[in-house]
């Protein structure tokens, strides 16, 4: 029997689309096993009890719904987003463009580089009651608290993807008699493009912290709101409702944020 090297190349590259959904279909599945095994775990230290400020998770289900059919968590997560997504498009404004002046000018890095470490390292929680000492309890010292998480992942991470453009596609530029505004528009940018959005996708999940902070130590409002008001009366099954609400949210989120990244930047990964 003649069997051709071609023959067999053939018949691996027709068999990898199967592969691929195989184990994409496997993936899904245990995924879903450890949701379950999760609940599971939830629902059986709930009917211990192993606290009794803690609720099992079917309660804990039936309190979201009440919360949806009456739209309170609606009004909860429309108060909170404001000053998200105010926070989260100021820092990565000001953010990108920062990291790429600190990426592209040594003088810009040595002034301002020092300045996103310190806040990067900086326990933000104690610096949040002087925002409000500043600047009161309103919508102001949330969008500050936002930026103060945010901005030093936006910034450090957009400096260090400037920074580390391959070199030899600048000297490829240099040589073609580009510019130094073709430098940057042509090849700086976009090859440091991945790792800006990466930064991006860090900084928006840096200011959902922000905002919970900001919501939990200025003002109750919102979710915070919510959170507060239930702890304060021992409905500890909307608690938790409300924080798991804003855990599955936020990782919904950034789970959308990595399959676009994914999608525009590593489209190999994408069709894997």
């Amino acid at each position: 029997m003649d069997v051709r090297v071609e023959d067999i190349v053939a018949a691996q590259i027709a068999a990898e689309p199967d592969q691929k959904r195989r184990s994409r279909r496997q993936l899904l599945w245990w995924r879903l096993a450890s949701i379950a095994l999760f609940c599971g775990a939830w629902e059986a230290a709930g009917r211990v009890p192993i606290n009794l400020a803690f609720p099992t998770f079917l309660d804990t289900v039936a309190a979201f719904g009440g919360m949806v059919a009456d739209g309170s968590i609606f009004r909860a997560y429309f108060l909170t987003l404001q000053p998200l997504v105010i926070g989260v498009v100021l820092s990565a404004l000001i953010g990108v463009s920062a990291g790429v002046a600190m990426g592209l000018r040594k003088s810009v890095e040595w002034a301002a580089a020092p300045v996103f470490i310190v806040l990067q390292a900086a326990p933000v929680a104690a610096l949040i009651p002087m925002v409000t000492f500043i600047y009161g309890i309103g919508m102001t010292a949330k969008v500050i608290s936002v930026c103060l998480l945010a901005l030093p992942v936006i910034v450090l991470n957009s400096y260090k993807a400037v920074s580390n453009v391959n070199p030899s596609l600048v000297a490829m530029c240099r040589s073609f008699l580009g510019s130094r505004m073709q430098q940057i528009v042509k090849i700086i940018l976009p090859d440091a493009s991945p790792v800006i959005f990466a930064g991006l996708r860090l900084g928006i999940s840096a200011g959902f912290i922000g905002i919970i902070l900001a919501e939990l130590l200025i003002t109750p409002t919102g979710i915070g709101d919510l959170i507060t008001y239930h702890r304060a009366v021992a409905n500890y099954a909307e608690m938790y409702a409300v924080i798991a609400s804003v855990i599955v949210f936020s990782a919904a989120t950034l789970s959308l944020l990595q399959w676009a990244e994914r999608t525009m930047f590593r489209p190999e990964k994408s069709r894997a």
